[in-house]
């Protein structure tokens, strides 16, 4: 085991776990931030989706090792109040599940793309499955979003 010292949501945690262990069972059973999801634990729906210093990251394949001392901000610590409320307002959401990973990615595009076309949206969006299919709503929601002048 080994000491972590981890920035979520701008608050400090220091962790005793093995490096290898993956960031999402830290987040979820460690610290208790259930808002991120585990779903296919390979990396590839998305549904895991954090921010780590800025990026979109899957952190069910992060171990602690390559996670300490780097920012990660989780869908409970996303300033994104124009995104919520554009997806409230496309009813994006049907089972709820993928959500916190959909809108984490979408948060970092319209961080880094504030007027993203609809072939930005599919690249950045394009590791996030959705088991409802709700493709087209999300698309709407981030048009809304940018639309309305940025995530918060």
């Amino acid at each position: 085991m080994t000491i972590h010292t981890l920035l979520i949501n701008n608050l400090d945690y220091q962790v005793d776990v093995p490096d290898e262990m993956p960031l999402l069972w830290v987040l979820r059973d460690i610290i208790g931030l259930t808002g991120t999801k585990y779903s296919c634990g390979i990396g590839v729906c998305g549904a895991c989706t954090v921010h780590v210093d800025g990026e979109v990251e899957q952190s069910c394949q992060l171990t602690m090792a390559e996670a300490a001392g780097k920012q990660i901000t989780t869908i409970e610590g996303l300033v994104a109040d124009k995104l919520r409320e554009a997806w409230l307002s496309e009813n994006v959401s049907q089972c709820g599940y993928c959500q916190p990973g959909q809108i984490m990615a979408a948060a970092a595009l319209l961080t880094r793309n504030a007027k993203p076309t609809d072939d930005d949206i599919n690249s950045a969006m394009a590791g996030q499955l959705c088991r409802c299919g709700t493709y087209q709503r999300i698309r709407k929601a981030i048009h809304k979003t940018a639309e309305a002048g940025g995530i918060a």
